[in-house]
């Protein structure tokens, strides 16, 4: 584990597309039991070093049902992204996650994290590409259909302040997959 993540430490894969020298953000340990999946560090993660350390990580928190000591915990939770470093801002929010880095580092990281139990897909970028053809047309679709990719996977919209229309649309969601999602949380970190 220490050597891999030394070596991502490193790594200038996409360093020309990105608008500040790359900082791979990730947390992951070998005792990890969940592993949640987000999208590419934004400017305040990146500037921090510290994933999810933004209001984007407070609601996912407070979807968890834990707190950032229990969070921040690499025996409870590993938190890697689908692009590691800030990929920088476009005309709507940041941009999406630079595709080079799921399929470098991701089935590396998986093998040295045996204890995973669930693996939560924030966004659709991670639900692309661990649902494959199985994910639903939309979004909304596939976070509704999330107790079908239990026990192993977990879709989840991405808890941005951005997503406050899509979430009051959905309010299934409160009601149905975040009282799923903290119980399944519950019983694999107790």
């Amino acid at each position: 584990m220490k050597a891999l993540l030394s070596e991502i430490s490193q790594c200038v894969v996409c360093a020309a597309s990105l608008p500040h020298a790359p900082r791979p953000v990730l947390l992951v340990g070998p005792e990890a039991r969940i592993l949640v999946i987000g999208q590419a560090p934004g400017r305040k993660v990146h500037a921090t070093g510290i994933p999810w350390n933004d209001p984007s990580g407070d609601t996912l928190r407070v979807w968890l049902g834990v707190d950032r000591e229990a969070f921040y915990d690499p025996r409870n939770f590993a938190l890697m992204p689908m692009g590691f470093c800030y990929p920088g801002k476009g005309r709507r929010g940041d941009l999406p996650p630079r595709p080079e880095c799921a399929p470098l580092w991701h089935a590396r990281l998986r093998r040295v994290m045996p204890h995973v139990q669930l693996t939560l897909l924030i966004g659709q970028y991670s639900q692309a590409h661990y649902l494959g053809d199985a994910r639903g047309a939309t979004l909304a679709e596939t976070v509704s259909r999330a107790k079908e990719f239990l026990p192993a996977f977990l879709p989840l919209p991405h808890p941005s302040p951005r997503n406050r229309l899509w979430l009051r649309k959905n309010g299934w969601f409160e009601a149905e997959v975040v009282p799923l999602l903290r119980e399944r949380v519950r019983a694999i970190l107790k």
